[in-house]
């Protein structure tokens, strides 16, 4: 793609640019707004080097593709991504493409680290999360977590239906997981976006993430930069699902 082109396409695609929606309307989700007083922060058109390496990692690891996932990881950690920072995506994952998708991709990157380690590179181990509650203070912190990345509360028929679901998601995905403070969150929404693009059959839940993560300060133009990532790093489909995701959200009334 020239640079001309791809600036032209930006350039579109952020005069629709706003703040991120609600849930999927196909997953049956209703939200009431609420209100923030926070201020917002400085708008970034451009995802740094180690922003440009997450997608990739989750995206051939959500689909096991261990050949890519090796040299993705390589390319992570020459960008500065940390151990910690590069433990913490692969785990957070597996609530998105299963524990063997996971586990393999640990185990991957533990071979990565040691080859690493005999060629000499000291890679930067980073940290450890802090303390995350347990019992009702973590239903009631995922829960609030939830709030914030959506905009809104989430609520609605699937939820309804299958209540144990909803309990699971704001204590375990949105308490455990989003409660580890050692990894921003617009990192875990670049990794989540770069895992369900991967995956066929997700489109509502990639759309759901691709709206979080505009809410959590990326931009359309950053989110199409990681799609344009995906499609350099040999994932096409991937790229095509992302951008295709991006371009709906910012095409939605009401966007501005």
């Amino acid at each position: 793609m020239s640079n001309t082109t791809r600036a032209k396409r930006l350039q579109h695609v952020m005069l629709g640019a706003v703040a991120a929606t609600v849930l999927a309307t196909s997953l049956g989700v209703s939200a009431q707004p609420t209100n923030s007083t926070a201020a917002p922060a400085p708008v970034q058109q451009v995802l740094s080097r180690k922003q440009q390496a997450i997608a990739p990692i989750a995206a051939t690891m959500a689909v096991g593709d261990i050949a890519q996932l090796h040299a993705a990881l390589h390319q992570g950690l020459d960008a500065g991504l940390t151990v910690s920072d590069t433990k913490e995506i692969l785990v957070q994952l597996y609530a998105y493409a299963g524990f063997p998708r996971s586990l393999n991709a640990l185990g991957e990157l533990m071979k990565v680290l040691e080859a690493r380690k005999q060629r000499g590179v000291q890679d930067a181990p980073g940290r450890d999360p802090g303390p995350v509650p347990t019992g009702r203070e973590l239903l009631a912190l995922g829960t609030a977590n939830q709030t914030k990345l959506v905009g809104s509360p989430v609520r609605g028929p699937l939820f309804e239906f299958a209540p144990q679901v909803d309990e699971y998601l704001k204590t375990h995905l949105f308490g455990d997981i989003f409660a580890r403070d050692n990894l921003d969150w617009q990192s875990r929404e670049l990794a989540t976006v770069g895992a369900l693009a991967a995956m066929p059959g997700v489109e509502s839940q990639l759309q759901s993430h691709v709206a979080i993560s505009m809410n959590v300060g990326l931009t359309a133009a950053q989110l199409l930069q990681l799609a344009d990532v995906l499609a350099e790093r040999g994932q096409p489909e991937a790229a095509r699902r992302a951008r295709a995701a991006v371009e709906r959200h910012v095409a939605r009334p009401g966007t501005r």
